[in-house]
């Protein structure tokens, strides 16, 4: 199967320390490794021509807080910025917001790079994770909103308490008329994944849900381990940001053809790392 997307951290440090981080219970393994991601795009482009893909999709999003390295995050997008304009690579990135300006907003919205916000709805629950930033976070998205016209994408991370107060956290994404992708927390927080799919069903019902492909269980699709979930960080290749403490398939200077060979049969309905790991 041809691979479609990968994901780049850039990064591996964070201006905030929230309380279900599962890339900070894993400190001991994420540690600061030079990459040259301008040699991960070159390959990337080169796999893109090779292959005639149509569409290829960048995530520059991992370990930490990409606009702590906003200078580079902005010589990456630049670098790849014709394949953006042709519509064949789709180029993303996840915030907390906080360091967010208007010049900023400002590249991303005339680059066409999605610029997603981490929320997790309600201020008594995002707050009680996110180390008090409701508020702040709230005043970038609606900076966001005045400079471009729209409300941006929202990412919210789905455990116990969201479960608790389901009907008020899907209330609180519906005034925003935009799409969601929910996560669903993992780690000591975490919940099953029949109860997040439950809670997925629900919200689909009003809200634009991001859902299903070959992606990840956490946000409601098929696992895409060894097929288009590939995670680069630290100089090297993993199945997925889940997979950063298992060992990884290769360096980050491979050749993005050589990760097809990598085979792995499985139920894709279920999380490949929580599968082996339990």
């Amino acid at each position: 199967m041809q691979i479609d997307r990968v994901c780049i951290s850039i990064n591996n440090r964070c201006n905030l320390s929230c309380k279900y981080c599962h890339f900070h219970d894993k400190k001991d393994v994420i540690k600061n490794y030079t990459m040259d991601v301008f040699e991960i795009l070159d390959n990337i482009i080169k796999y893109i021509e090779s292959k005639d893909i149509k569409l290829f999709k960048i995530g520059f999003v991992g370990n930490g807080e990409p606009l702590l390295e906003y200078n580079d995050l902005k010589e990456y997008i630049l670098y790849i910025s014709g394949y953006i304009k042709q519509g064949r690579i789709m180029a993303y990135s996840i915030t907390n917001g906080l360091l967010l300006n208007e010049d900023m907003i400002k590249f991303f919205d005339k680059n066409n790079v999605n610029l997603g916000f981490s929320i997790d709805g309600t201020e008594k629950i995002h707050d009680m994770y996110r180390c008090n930033t409701h508020g702040k976070v709230l005043e970038k998205i609606e900076l966001y909103k005045r400079l471009t016209g729209n409300y941006p994408s929202m990412n919210c991370t789905v455990g116990k308490e969201v479960i608790k107060e389901e009907d008020a956290t899907i209330k609180f994404f519906e005034k925003f008329d935009n799409r969601i992708t929910f996560s669903r927390m993992i780690g000591k927080y975490g919940i099953s994944l029949e109860e997040f799919n439950r809670f997925l069903d629900n919200a689909q019902k009003s809200l634009n849900v991001r859902r299903g492909g070959y992606d990840c269980t956490m946000y409601g699709g098929m696992c895409g381990a060894g097929i288009n979930n590939f995670f680069f960080a630290n100089d090297k290749v993993f199945l997925c940001g889940n997979c950063v403490d298992l060992e990884p398939v290769a360096k980050s200077d491979i050749k993005i053809n050589e990760l097809e060979k990598i085979h792995l049969d499985f139920d894709r309905k279920k999380c490949y790392k929580e599968m082996i790991c339990d």
